[in-house]
């Protein structure tokens, strides 16, 4: 689906993880984080509550992250996955994201 846009795909142990993904909300690529567990680094919470404001009275959109402030594309795209078969996230993680399981079963297979 983000082929085209140029997914950069990440894991929460990825060096300069949170470098990486200032650098894709700042020129708008969709971001990919991969095998996601149950607990959630702090430092995307920014991402994941949608804390986007304008500094000083001008138009460009910035969110804080990390120990700074960058600039927000609205190009940008956040999606995370996980391996696992059943997750269970607490209540504050369910009300920050919208998750969708594609787990397939047997009579998903026969439909």
């Amino acid at each position: 689906m983000e082929k085209d846009n140029d997914l950069i795909i990440l894991k929460f142990s990825t060096p300069n993880f949170l470098r990486t993904m200032g650098s894709a909300i700042s020129i708008g690529k969709p971001v990919l984080v991969e095998d996601v567990e149950e607990y959630l680094d702090p430092g995307i919470d920014p991402i994941l509550q949608k804390q986007i404001f304008t500094a000083d009275g001008s138009k460009i959109k910035q969110l804080r992250l990390g120990d700074g402030n960058i600039d927000y594309d609205d190009l940008f795209k956040f999606y995370m996955t996980t391996k696992m078969p059943n997750p269970h996230y607490l209540p504050e993680i369910c009300i920050k994201v919208t998750l969708i399981n594609f787990t397939v079963t047997f009579g998903g297979l026969e439909d």
